[in-house]
């Protein structure tokens, strides 16, 4: 926060005639701990009290904050003056600037506290916010209200402003599309070590909020957006492709949940592809978390109609999860992939090889082609060539890269 004329230029947006009222709310939890004394607590109340009292006057003349900040016993509620402006905007503005504002302040109070009384204290700073509308017929009393009770149900457990800059974040990205987009990691054959196919990798080109595509997922999963990110991911993955052989594979991570789904549409991936001049046929439907498998007949089905557009179908992560022999006996894939953890170190390891051998005999019994994933050592490539792997992916024969146009 550097002032009124940065705060306006940062929110960049259009004006409206509805004004809004912010609060701030910030409240410290002390954790219990055994064996400490009730006037610990007072003592911490008065810490607290200080402290906030002095970081606020700090910011205050550099800021937007008014001069109304409240205490209701040991909660600070600090106003905050709003252009007229977008409420969705406003509330994204405050959630960051208040994040930036007061991301180091638990850590520091914490740090004051045990200088002041000689003992290490555990305890977590809530932190809410709040835009409504400022309707001058209710009274200032009564916005003020509405304002605190808001900015209190936002703030009531730990980490609600991370949350909510992610949950943002998500948004936008869902919105805009432009932060996404795919690599490609070759997948070679090892019988005359020409590129069988790639797999499309998400990327993320900010980090700030994710810190990488796994994290991104599993939020948009609690988020209840896992189907709509998954439907970007695809169709940047597809997109991207530029320079895919004939003959050659696009493998394309599907998490098996978002395949069961009704939304789940394979005809708009058929049109996307089409756009790149591909065909079902070149695209392998990589099956993660199997776990999330809940009706394998039904599961089986749904499989059996995208193999009949010429989609084929390969089971991820193979060794690393309790799930895997049953995905396997009961989808009947095209590919298994084994995961890099049965891979790494596999020509030093005899229990890794044994379980490499077992899956390629169950592999050559049922038809299937196995793909070693996370190669990175020339031994570990020898020694599968050595058990009859028909294709490998790792480091060594490629690192995940964009096509160029």
């Amino acid at each position: 926060m550097k002032g009124q004329s940065i705060y306006k230029e940062d929110l960049k947006m259009e004006c409206e005639r509805v004004q809004y009222y912010g609060m701030m709310y910030l409240s410290w939890s002390w954790l219990e701990q055994e064996g400490a004394p009730t006037s610990d607590v007072r003592v911490l109340g008065k810490l607290w009290r200080a402290y906030a009292k002095e970081k606020i006057a700090q910011v205050r003349d550099m800021s937007v904050l008014t001069a109304e900040s409240q205490w209701m016993n040991d909660d600070l509620f600090v106003p905050i003056e709003l252009p007229p402006g977008n409420k969705g905007r406003l509330e994204e503005w405050m959630l960051e600037h208040t994040y930036r504002l007061m991301n180091n302040w638990e850590s520091e109070f914490l740090h004051y506290a045990a200088s002041m009384t000689n003992t290490i204290h555990k305890g977590k700073l809530l932190v809410g916010i709040s835009v409504v509308p400022k309707e001058e017929s209710k009274g200032k009393e009564n916005i003020w209200y509405k304002a605190s009770k808001a900015a209190i149900l936002h703030g009531q457990s730990s980490g609600s402003m991370e949350r909510s800059l992610k949950r943002n974040a998500l948004l936008r990205l869902l919105n805009q599309q432009g932060d996404l987009y795919s690599v490609y990691q070759p997948i070679v054959s090892l019988s005359g070590g020409l590129i069988f196919g790639y797999e499309a990798l998400t990327r993320l080109k900010d980090s700030k909020w994710f810190d990488g595509p796994l994290p991104l997922f599993q939020f948009a999963d609690t988020e209840g957006q896992l189907y709509a990110l998954e439907r970007i991911a695809r169709e940047r993955a597809i997109s991207g492709c530029f320079g895919l052989a004939h003959k050659q594979k696009l493998f394309i991570n599907v998490n098996a949940h978002i395949m069961e789904s009704p939304e789940f549409l394979p005809g708009q991936t058929k049109s996307l592809l089409e756009e790149q001049q591909l065909d079902p046929k070149h695209v392998v439907f990589e099956i993660t978390e199997r776990s999330a498998i809940t009706d394998f007949n039904a599961f089986k089905r749904a499989m059996d109609h995208y193999r009949n557009q010429g989609y084929q179908i390969a089971i991820d992560d193979v060794g690393a999860g309790y799930s895997s022999l049953q995905s396997i006996v009961e989808l009947r894939p095209d590919y298994l992939k084994v995961d890099r953890s049965i891979i790494h170190n596999v020509n030093a390891d005899e229990m890794k090889r044994h379980v490499l051998y077992t899956l390629q005999d169950i592999a050559s019994k049922m038809g299937v082609s196995i793909i070693a994933e996370g190669i990175e050592q020339e031994a570990e490539l020898e020694l599968l060539r050595e058990v009859g792997v028909a294709y490998a992916q790792g480091y060594l024969l490629g690192r995940p890269r964009p096509f160029l146009n």
